[in-house]
């Protein structure tokens, strides 16, 4: 397939009004609009016309990671604040899950905010657990080329776990440009109403509108639901700063999927599969390279999707194929559960292989995920938010909804 490295992010820029950027949640999730894309026909509905929406016999997958309160707000001995945006564990456990249950010290690759006058030694934040006080020293071992800093974190009572820490300690990172602290109402309404899983740095938004009531009759109208697992990391908030794709690297995400997602695929074959948000899609299509990947060298030990793997390895691995390749390693592991990694970018010249549509907020100028909606749309990407901005749709994480089906 044709190669994106050569994509000009100048060319997905459109005029975005700062007024457009939806600053808070509705009061009801559901009653958020949804711009209808089918085959290229817009039309304007509410969230809570999904159902009726979808096309018959569809699965929707959903993103069920849970937003972490990764950012701590700590002291200098002067008194100075400093702000760590925790991203990634490093010591002594690189996995999320172990290192998020981690007791009395770790290390972590961190975003630093207004680091300059912190030249040495620890800062503190103070914090109650249980009625208690608790204390957290973060102490900065270096920084690293990329500007991120690795962070040695201990912590009195010794005996929490660093989940612990961070939802005593911590707060919701809020996308920067909302420009405002999180409250507690973001608490609830920066989680999906399905989240189970502690590991992401965002929300995976498009979720954000599903209430307990859709879902309910989603499944009573005959729509499957499936779930996967994939940690959003800041990576999602990285502005592309190359003049061409070839120059801007993905970060590394991991992902967690069950057999029984795997086998729940296999099964609805041909049927439509639609995924709920960026992350879903871009979990499903890893799946089906990590799959093909397998057919090709069956003796993997560590499973990873590369930024650019699909644009150059292009195996004539059906998607059956694929999935029966991943469940056949797992019945050798010895495992129900597959994990992995990956950096896959999806951009125009991508060939779709387990997902014929999407359900996602309206993106940001010249980032990723305006990219991959463009690799499903076409060039009908821009009469999709051209439309949205004419009639008053609202834009990124607390924004308004659309349902794209490519036809």
């Amino acid at each position: 397939m044709p190669s994106p490295q050569q994509l000009r992010i100048q060319d997905f820029h459109y005029d975005l009004p700062a007024a457009r950027i939806a600053p808070e949640p509705l009061p009801d999730r559901a009653a958020s609009r949804l711009l209808v894309s089918r085959a290229g026909t817009i039309t304007d509905k509410t969230f809570r016309d999904l159902p009726g929406e979808l096309p018959p016999h569809t699965l929707l997958i959903f993103n069920d990671t849970q937003v972490v309160r990764a950012r701590l707000l700590a002291k200098r001995p002067t008194g100075g604040a400093v702000e760590l945006f925790c991203l990634e564990p490093v010591a002594p456990h690189r996995a999320l899950e172990p290192a998020l249950q981690q007791t009395g010290a770790a290390t972590w690759r961190c975003l630093v905010g207004n680091g300059r006058r912190w030249k040495e030694g620890p800062v503190t934040l103070e914090f109650s657990f249980a009625g208690r006080p608790a204390t957290l020293w973060a102490e900065r071992q270096a920084v690293e080329e990329s500007g991120e800093s690795l962070i040695d974190f201990r912590w009195e009572p010794a005996s929490l776990p660093f989940a612990e820490v961070l939802r005593a300690a911590g707060h919701l990172p809020l996308p920067p440009y909302l420009h405002r602290p999180d409250t507690a109402t973001d608490a609830v309404r920066y989680q999906t109403v399905y989240a189970a899983h502690e590991g992401a740095v965002a929300a995976p938004t498009a979720g954000l509108h599903f209430t307990p009531e859709l879902l309910q009759e989603l499944t009573q109208r005959g729509t499957a639901l499936g779930q996967v697992t994939l940690h959003v990391g800041a990576g999602t908030f990285q502005p592309v700063k190359a003049e061409t794709m070839a120059d801007h690297p993905m970060h590394a995400e991991p992902i967690i999927v069950q057999a029984s997602l795997l086998r729940q695929l296999l099964a609805h074959r041909p049927h439509p599969v639609i995924a709920v948000g960026t992350t879903s899609l871009r979990t499903l299509e890893s799946l089906y390279w990590l799959g093909a990947g397998l057919v090709q060298q069956p003796d993997q030990t560590t499973l990873a999707v590369t930024q650019w793997q699909p644009y150059e390895d292009a195996p004539s691995v059906a998607p059956e194929q694929a999935l029966q390749a991943l469940l056949s390693y797992l019945e050798q592991q010895g495992s129900d559960t597959l994990e992995a990694s990956t950096r896959l970018l999806i951009a125009p010249g991508y060939q779709f292989r387990l997902v014929q549509g999407l359900i996602t907020n309206f993106h940001q100028p010249e980032s990723t995920l305006l990219l991959l909606v463009s690799a499903l749309l076409g060039p009908g990407w821009r009469a999709v938010y051209d439309h949205a901005l004419a009639h008053g749709y609202r834009f990124l994480s607390y924004g308004d909804s659309s349902l794209l089906l490519p036809g």
